[in-house]
Protein backbone atom coordinates (compact mmCIF):
# COMPACT_ATOMS: atom_id res chain seq x y z
CA UNK A 1 0.00 0.00 0.00
CA UNK A 2 1.34 3.51 -0.91
CA UNK A 3 -1.08 5.93 -1.03
CA UNK A 4 -4.39 5.53 1.17
CA UNK A 5 -7.45 8.24 1.68
CA UNK A 6 -9.22 8.05 5.41
CA UNK A 7 -12.85 9.37 5.89
CA UNK A 8 -13.24 10.48 9.11
CA UNK A 9 -9.62 11.43 10.06
CA UNK A 10 -10.29 13.57 12.89
CA UNK A 11 -12.36 10.59 15.17
CA UNK A 12 -10.58 8.87 17.44
CA UNK A 13 -10.12 5.40 15.26
CA UNK A 14 -9.52 7.78 12.08
CA UNK A 15 -6.68 9.66 13.72
CA UNK A 16 -4.76 6.60 14.99
CA UNK A 17 -5.49 4.82 11.19
CA UNK A 18 -3.59 8.19 9.74
CA UNK A 19 -1.19 7.88 12.28
CA UNK A 20 -0.71 3.91 11.91
CA UNK A 21 -0.39 4.27 8.19
CA UNK A 22 1.96 7.00 8.07
CA UNK A 23 4.16 4.86 10.49
CA UNK A 24 4.41 2.49 7.64
CA UNK A 25 5.23 4.58 4.86
CA UNK A 26 1.79 5.05 3.59
CA UNK A 27 1.37 8.56 2.02
CA UNK A 28 -2.45 9.40 3.58
CA UNK A 29 -4.87 11.91 2.73
CA UNK A 30 -7.07 12.62 5.74
CA UNK A 31 -10.46 14.23 5.25
CA UNK A 32 -12.70 14.83 7.93
CA UNK A 33 -16.08 17.20 9.12
CA UNK A 34 -14.47 19.12 11.06
CA UNK A 35 -10.93 19.33 9.07
CA UNK A 36 -12.61 19.64 5.89
CA UNK A 37 -15.97 20.14 6.11
CA UNK A 38 -16.69 16.44 4.45
CA UNK A 39 -19.95 16.49 6.90
CA UNK A 40 -21.16 13.12 5.30
CA UNK A 41 -24.97 14.24 5.91
CA UNK A 42 -24.90 17.18 3.59
CA UNK A 43 -24.78 15.38 0.45
CA UNK A 44 -23.56 18.64 -1.88
CA UNK A 45 -20.42 19.16 1.07
CA UNK A 46 -19.49 15.50 -0.07
CA UNK A 47 -19.52 16.20 -3.58
CA UNK A 48 -18.08 19.14 -3.52
CA UNK A 49 -15.17 17.79 -1.30
CA UNK A 50 -14.09 14.01 -2.70
CA UNK A 51 -14.94 15.43 -6.23
CA UNK A 52 -11.53 17.88 -5.67
CA UNK A 53 -9.64 14.53 -4.76
CA UNK A 54 -7.60 13.42 -7.26
CA UNK A 55 -6.50 9.34 -6.87
CA UNK A 56 -5.36 7.17 -7.57
CA UNK A 57 -5.79 5.37 -4.21
CA UNK A 58 -4.61 1.80 -3.03
CA UNK A 59 -7.32 1.85 0.18
CA UNK A 60 -9.79 3.85 0.89
CA UNK A 61 -10.87 3.79 5.10
CA UNK A 62 -14.15 5.36 5.90
CA UNK A 63 -13.79 5.60 9.76
CA UNK A 64 -16.85 7.74 10.67
CA UNK A 65 -20.03 6.92 12.11
CA UNK A 66 -22.12 8.11 15.23
CA UNK A 67 -23.52 5.65 18.21
CA UNK A 68 -25.50 8.79 19.45
CA UNK A 69 -27.00 11.23 17.14
CA UNK A 70 -28.72 14.43 18.49
CA UNK A 71 -28.25 13.30 21.85
CA UNK A 72 -30.77 10.04 20.89
CA UNK A 73 -29.29 6.99 23.27
CA UNK A 74 -29.38 3.46 21.28
CA UNK A 75 -33.08 1.78 22.90
CA UNK A 76 -32.74 -0.46 24.86
CA UNK A 77 -36.83 -1.78 22.59
CA UNK A 78 -38.21 -1.82 19.79
CA UNK A 79 -41.08 0.28 22.19
CA UNK A 80 -38.28 3.27 22.49
CA UNK A 81 -38.32 3.67 18.46
CA UNK A 82 -38.46 7.24 17.41
CA UNK A 83 -38.57 8.14 13.18
CA UNK A 84 -36.07 11.23 13.69
CA UNK A 85 -34.00 8.68 15.73
CA UNK A 86 -33.68 6.28 13.10
CA UNK A 87 -33.62 8.68 10.26
CA UNK A 88 -30.50 10.34 12.03
CA UNK A 89 -28.83 6.93 12.14
CA UNK A 90 -29.20 5.93 8.66
CA UNK A 91 -28.08 9.23 7.36
CA UNK A 92 -25.02 8.95 8.99
CA UNK A 93 -24.23 5.41 9.63
CA UNK A 94 -25.27 3.88 6.35
CA UNK A 95 -26.04 6.89 3.85
CA UNK A 96 -23.37 8.76 4.58
CA UNK A 97 -20.96 5.98 3.34
CA UNK A 98 -23.27 5.03 0.53
CA UNK A 99 -22.14 8.79 -0.98
CA UNK A 100 -18.53 8.32 -0.36
CA UNK A 101 -18.94 4.84 -2.08
CA UNK A 102 -20.15 6.77 -4.94
CA UNK A 103 -16.57 8.00 -5.73
CA UNK A 104 -14.97 4.84 -5.04
CA UNK A 105 -14.69 3.88 -8.86
CA UNK A 106 -12.84 6.95 -9.73
CA UNK A 107 -10.68 7.18 -6.92
CA UNK A 108 -9.15 3.52 -6.80
CA UNK A 109 -6.18 1.98 -8.93
CA UNK A 110 -7.71 0.01 -11.39
CA UNK A 111 -4.63 -2.52 -12.21
CA UNK A 112 -3.19 -3.14 -9.08
CA UNK A 113 -4.86 -4.59 -5.70
CA UNK A 114 -6.59 -1.85 -3.89
CA UNK A 115 -8.90 -1.78 -1.16
CA UNK A 116 -12.15 0.06 0.03
CA UNK A 117 -13.20 -0.78 3.61
CA UNK A 118 -15.94 0.75 6.36
CA UNK A 119 -16.18 0.52 9.86
CA UNK A 120 -19.36 -1.52 10.51
CA UNK A 121 -20.33 -2.81 13.46
CA UNK A 122 -20.91 -6.82 15.16
CA UNK A 123 -24.28 -5.21 16.22
CA UNK A 124 -25.20 -5.05 12.19
CA UNK A 125 -25.04 -8.60 12.29
CA UNK A 126 -28.84 -9.66 11.75
CA UNK A 127 -27.23 -13.72 12.37
CA UNK A 128 -25.50 -12.82 15.30
CA UNK A 129 -27.99 -10.36 17.16
CA UNK A 130 -29.01 -12.65 20.48
CA UNK A 131 -30.16 -9.72 22.61
CA UNK A 132 -32.62 -6.96 20.69
CA UNK A 133 -32.61 -3.55 21.47
CA UNK A 134 -30.55 -0.47 20.23
CA UNK A 135 -32.80 -1.16 17.08
CA UNK A 136 -31.94 2.28 15.40
CA UNK A 137 -28.10 1.71 15.40
CA UNK A 138 -28.63 -2.19 14.64
CA UNK A 139 -30.25 -1.54 11.66
CA UNK A 140 -27.98 1.14 10.17
CA UNK A 141 -25.24 -1.09 10.53
CA UNK A 142 -26.87 -4.15 8.54
CA UNK A 143 -28.19 -1.52 5.77
CA UNK A 144 -23.80 -0.18 5.53
CA UNK A 145 -23.16 -3.86 5.35
CA UNK A 146 -25.62 -4.34 2.30
CA UNK A 147 -24.30 -0.91 0.39
CA UNK A 148 -20.64 -2.53 0.91
CA UNK A 149 -21.80 -5.92 -0.93
CA UNK A 150 -23.64 -4.24 -3.50
CA UNK A 151 -20.63 -1.98 -3.95
CA UNK A 152 -18.56 -5.02 -4.08
CA UNK A 153 -20.00 -6.83 -6.88
CA UNK A 154 -20.05 -3.82 -9.16
CA UNK A 155 -16.25 -2.73 -8.26
CA UNK A 156 -15.28 -6.20 -9.78
CA UNK A 157 -16.82 -5.38 -12.88
CA UNK A 158 -14.30 -2.60 -13.48
CA UNK A 159 -11.27 -3.18 -11.03
CA UNK A 160 -10.32 -6.61 -11.03
CA UNK A 161 -8.00 -6.86 -7.80
CA UNK A 162 -10.20 -4.45 -5.80
CA UNK A 163 -11.49 -5.69 -2.61
CA UNK A 164 -14.74 -4.15 -0.71
CA UNK A 165 -15.38 -4.87 2.97
CA UNK A 166 -17.05 -4.04 6.40
CA UNK A 167 -14.70 -4.61 8.91
CA UNK A 168 -15.55 -4.34 12.79
CA UNK A 169 -13.09 -2.90 14.88
CA UNK A 170 -13.92 -4.05 18.56
CA UNK A 171 -14.88 -2.67 20.94
CA UNK A 172 -12.45 1.13 21.03
CA UNK A 173 -12.10 3.21 23.48
CA UNK A 174 -12.91 6.90 22.18
CA UNK A 175 -15.52 9.42 23.03
CA UNK A 176 -17.64 7.41 20.53
CA UNK A 177 -18.19 4.53 23.19
CA UNK A 178 -16.90 5.74 26.43
CA UNK A 179 -20.32 5.80 27.74
CA UNK A 180 -21.07 2.17 26.93
CA UNK A 181 -17.84 0.47 27.49
CA UNK A 182 -19.36 -0.47 31.60
CA UNK A 183 -17.58 -3.96 32.00
CA UNK A 184 -16.89 -4.87 28.02
CA UNK A 185 -13.29 -4.78 27.53
CA UNK A 186 -12.11 -2.54 24.88
CA UNK A 187 -8.53 -1.19 23.61
CA UNK A 188 -6.86 1.90 22.88
CA UNK A 189 -7.72 3.29 19.05
CA UNK A 190 -4.13 2.83 18.26
CA UNK A 191 -4.35 -1.36 18.90
CA UNK A 192 -7.74 -0.95 17.32
CA UNK A 193 -5.93 0.90 14.14
CA UNK A 194 -2.63 -1.70 13.58
CA UNK A 195 -4.87 -4.84 14.29
CA UNK A 196 -7.66 -3.19 11.12
CA UNK A 197 -4.47 -2.67 8.68
CA UNK A 198 -3.00 -6.07 9.70
CA UNK A 199 -6.55 -7.22 8.83
CA UNK A 200 -6.45 -4.85 5.50
CA UNK A 201 -3.33 -6.09 4.35
CA UNK A 202 -4.20 -9.56 4.50
CA UNK A 203 -7.30 -9.57 2.16
CA UNK A 204 -7.13 -10.92 -1.51
CA UNK A 205 -9.70 -10.04 -4.19
CA UNK A 206 -11.39 -13.66 -3.26
CA UNK A 207 -12.64 -11.62 0.25
CA UNK A 208 -14.31 -8.83 -1.66
CA UNK A 209 -18.42 -8.09 -0.44
CA UNK A 210 -17.28 -10.10 3.09
CA UNK A 211 -17.68 -9.02 6.06
CA UNK A 212 -14.80 -9.43 9.13
CA UNK A 213 -13.62 -8.51 12.53
CA UNK A 214 -10.37 -6.78 13.78
CA UNK A 215 -9.08 -10.23 14.22
CA UNK A 216 -9.43 -11.11 10.43
CA UNK A 217 -12.67 -13.45 11.43
CA UNK A 218 -15.60 -13.67 9.09
CA UNK A 219 -18.44 -12.06 10.61
CA UNK A 220 -22.58 -13.33 9.40
CA UNK A 221 -24.36 -11.26 7.58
Amino acid sequence: MEKALIIGASGGIGQAVVAELTARGVAVQGLSRSGDGLNLTNPDAVERILGQVEGPFDAILVTSGALEVAGAAPEKSIKSITAQAMVDQFAVNAVGPALVLRHAARLLSRDRRAVVAVLSARVGSIGDNRLGGWVSYRAAKAAVNQIVRTTAIELARTHKQSICVSLHPGTVATAFTEKYLGRHPSVPPAEAAANLINVIEGLTPEHTGQFFDWAGKAVPW
